[in-house]
């Protein structure tokens, strides 16, 4: 409360009803102010935590996380350049689902699995005939992208073209997210030919397929997702903080020393877009870094779902209805 005697100095010094409006502005709330300074301490909580887990790490970790309601970004380490093993397999599967969009080529032709095809890391397509079965472009997708089958990845390769997935890569605006060698190519590593990706840029691709900012049709886009969205059973630890009713789109991958993980985590009332990669770590640092950096976002953001500005949370759906704000993307 403004004392009396001070009220009366500050109108004779400063001239009167004008003066009135900066008390009355000391004497009410300031709404904006509560709203956003408790936030930006939540925001500053998870950035440090990143910070935090990245320095403790054996190895050396990058992530990104994108609030898909907000657009508000985190990261650590985000623009250095990650190996990243079976996770590039998103491009190439993003880049056959822009040539069924163009008309330049068909899910549903059918693909002749070879012995020249056949890789380490194929799972039961490994084990079939030379040319005695065939697959849809679908179905080799599908195994590329739950079962990590490196046999239907190089496949694809070979169908879309490699130069193909790099120039649609380039057209959303990423510069070092590159495919450059194929699957289980261990003398190509050796010189360098490396998959690669920067946390930041691989979390770019991730919220556009979450929006479907993509040059794919709505029906395709969600088709894609929907592959994403299959159930893996991946040893990377990615989606163990997440519960099983949250649906998650993602592919991990891994290779000695290094791992990675792309995702789009389907939180209700507050989806995000989460990547995260570790190399020059091992068998057991690389994975607790994943997780940790999982768990931590997992933490952030549910505490942001259905939260109103005063940090009071209500179900998200009631939010939305109050509000008259239409639900964020999924």
């Amino acid at each position: 409360m403004i004392d009396g005697r001070f009220g009366s100095r500050f109108l004779a010094k400063s001239g009167g009803a004008a003066s009135w409006v900066l008390i009355a502005g000391l004497l009410l709330p300031a709404p904006a102010r509560a709203q956003t300074e408790p936030r930006a301490i939540v925001a500053a909580q998870f950035q440090a935590q990143l910070e935090e887990i990245a320095r403790a790490a054996t190895g050396v970790v990058g992530a990104h996380a994108i609030d898909l309601t907000t657009g508000e970004t985190f990261g650590v380490n985000d623009a250095l350049v990650f190996p990243q093993a079976s996770s590039i397999k998103i491009p190439i599967l993003l880049e056959l689902y822009r040539r069924a969009s163009a008309g330049e080529g068909r899910l549903e032709q059918r693909l002749a699995v070879r012995a020249a095809d056949q890789v380490g890391g194929s799972g039961v397509i490994g084990r079939f005939g030379d040319g005695t079965s065939e697959l849809s472009a679908r179905d080799l997708a599908i195994l590329m992208i739950v079962l990590s089958d490196n046999t239907a990845t190089n496949m694809l390769i070979d169908h879309v073209g490699m130069a193909a997935v790099n120039r649609t890569l380039a057209a959303l605006g990423t510069r070092q997210t590159r495919l450059q060698r194929k699957m289980q190519r261990p003398e190509e590593s050796a010189r360098g030919n490396e998959n690669i990706s920067t946390a930041a840029e691989a979390a770019a691709i991730m919220a556009r397929i979450a929006r479907c900012e993509l040059p794919l049709s709505a029906e395709l886009c969600a088709d894609l997702r929907a592959i994403l969205e299959i159930p893996k059973d991946a040893p990377v630890p990615f989606t163990d903080p997440i519960p099983s009713s949250v649906r998650v789109a993602w592919k991990p991958g891994w290779i000695t020393g290094v791992q990675a993980a792309w995702g789009i985590v389907a939180l209700p009332g507050r989806p995000y877009v989460l990547t995260v990669m570790v190399s020059y770590s091992d068998e057991a640092g690389a994975p607790s870094a994943v997780r940790a950096v999982a768990d931590a976002a997992y933490s952030h953001f549910s505490r942001l779902a259905g939260v109103t500005p005063y940090g009071t949370r209500v179900p998200p759906s009631v939010l939305e209805a109050v509000s008259g704000r239409r639900p964020p993307p999924r």
